[in-house]
C-alpha cells in the first residue's frame, strides 16, 4: 500500500485543505493533537477496560496486551457495556472541540460549523478476526445521510502502526456516490462490493494523528495483527448551514441519555450545545437501511452468520416494531 499524503503543511490555509479533501477525499494530518491529551486519555479509557477484566494478568494497562477470550466487539452487549463507560468521559466529548478541530474546519468549510454530538468508540481486539471480518470496505453516508459533504474526524488512542489494524483510505472514490453494496458481519453491517485492489492508502498513526475523510470515500481498517487492543475515537463535522439527521443529534446508538452522559461532568460549558446552534434537520433516507434489512433476513433464513451484525442492529436500533420482531426471531433462526 502507498503511504497517506500528509496535508499538516497546509493545515492553515483553508481554500488548500478543501482543495485537497475534494480531490483525494481525506486529509491526513501529523501530531495534530498534543501527545500529553490522548495519553491522558487513553489512559481513562485502559483503567475502565482493565476494570472490564479484558487485560492479559500481570500486564501494564498502558500497554493494553488483551486477553484473547475477552474478545467482543459492538454491537455485543459485552462490548457496550464497556463503551457506555467510556462514553460518558468527559475528557473524550472535549477534545473534538478543541480549538485546533474547530479551527481546521472553519477554515476549510468557510462558514461555521455544525460538530455531530453523537460521537464514536471503536475497539478492535487483536487476530480475532480474519481480514474480511476486520471492518471492511465502506462509505459512511448510508449511515450518517443529511449531506453527504460530511467529514468524519478519526484519531487512534496512541500509536497504531499498520500491524495494529488502523484506517486506511481508497483516495477520490467519494466521487461516484454512494456505491454498491452487500451484507456484512461488522461495522454497520454494509460492506461495498468493490474491493478496491490496488488503490488503498494508509500509513503508521503516532499518537497524536489524525485522519479526517469525507462520508463517500471507501475506507476499512487494517487487521490487528499485533497482541493489544486497538481503540479508536471518531466524530462527525459538516457547515451548520446544510442538513443532518436527528439521529445524529442523540448519543451513539441511543444506548445511553443525554443526561446519563452529564451526570458525572464538572463543566455544562458544552452540554446540548447544539441546541444554542440553528441546526436543520431532514428526514431518514430508509432505503439503504431497507435493502439491508432485506438482505439480512433472507442470510438468516439460509443460516447464514454475516447477518446477525445487521439483525442486531435493526433489533437494537430500528424504528418499526415489526421489523425488530422479525431480527429477534431471524436472530434466534442463527441461535438454533
Amino acid at each position: 500500500m502507498k503511504p497517506f499524503v500528509e496535508s499538516s503543511d497546509i493545515l492553515m490555509d483553508g481554500a488548500a485543505l478543501d482543495r485537497r479533501m475534494a480531490r483525494d477525499g481525506y486529509l491526513f494530518l501529523k501530531g495534530f493533537i498534543p501527545r500529553e491529551v490522548i495519553t491522558d486519555l487513553r489512559h481513562q479509557f485502559m483503567g475502565i477496560v482493565a476494570e472490564a477484566g479484558w487485560l492479559k494478568p500481570g500486564t501494564s494497562v498502558d500497554d493494553a496486551v488483551v486477553k484473547p477470550e475477552a474478545a467482543c466487539t459492538d454491537p455485543d452487549p459485552r462490548c457496550l457495556e464497556v463503551l457506555k463507560r467510556q462514553y460518558v468521559l468527559e475528557d473524550f466529548h472535549a477534545l473534538f472541540h478543541r480549538p485546533e478541530v474547530m479551527g481546521l474546519f472553519e477554515r476549510m468549510f468557510g462558514e461555521p460549523v455544525l460538530k455531530h454530538p453523537e460521537c464514536l468508540i471503536r475497539v478492535i481486539f487483536p487476530k480475532q478476526f480474519n481480514f474480511e471480518n476486520t471492518t471492511g470496505p465502506h462509505q459512511d453516508f448510508p449511515h450518517v445521510q443529511g449531506t453527504a459533504e460530511c467529514f468524519t474526524f478519526w484519531l487512534p488512542l496512541g500509536d497504531c502502526p499498520i500491524e495494529m489494524g488502523p484506517v486506511a483510505v481508497a483516495p477520490g472514490t467519494h466521487k461516484e456516490g454512494v456505491r454498491e453494496f452487500r451484507l456484512c458481519s461488522d461495522g454497520g453491517g454494509l460492506q461495498v462490493t468493490d474491493p478496491m485492489v490496488g488503490q488503498w492508502v494508509v500509513s503508521d498513526y503516532e499518537i497524536g494523528d489524525a485522519l479526517i475523510f469525507h462520508s463517500l470515500v471507501v475506507h476499512r481498517a487494517l487487521p490487528n495483527l499485533t497482541d493489544r487492543l486497538r481503540q479508536s475515537i471518531d466524530v462527525r463535522y459538516q457547515r451548520l448551514s446544510e442538513p443532518t439527521l436527528k439521529k445524529n443529534l442523540g448519543t451513539y446508538t441511543g444506548f445511553c441519555t443525554w443526561e446519563e452522559v452529564y451526570a458525572g461532568w464538572k463543566s455544562k460549558e458544552l452540554q446540548y450545545y447544539w441546541k444554542k446552534l440553528d441546526v436543520k434537520t431532514v428526514p431518514w433516507d430508509w432505503q439503504y437501511y431497507d435493502k439491508r434489512a432485506e438482505l439480512a433476513f433472507a442470510a438468516a433464513e439460509e443460516g447464514d452468520e454475516e447477518a446477525r451484525v445487521a439483525l442486531l442492529r435493526i433489533y437494537q436500533q430500528d424504528e418499526d416494531a415489526g421489523r425488530r420482531a422479525e431480527a429477534a426471531r431471524c436472530l434466534d433462526l442463527l441461535d438454533e
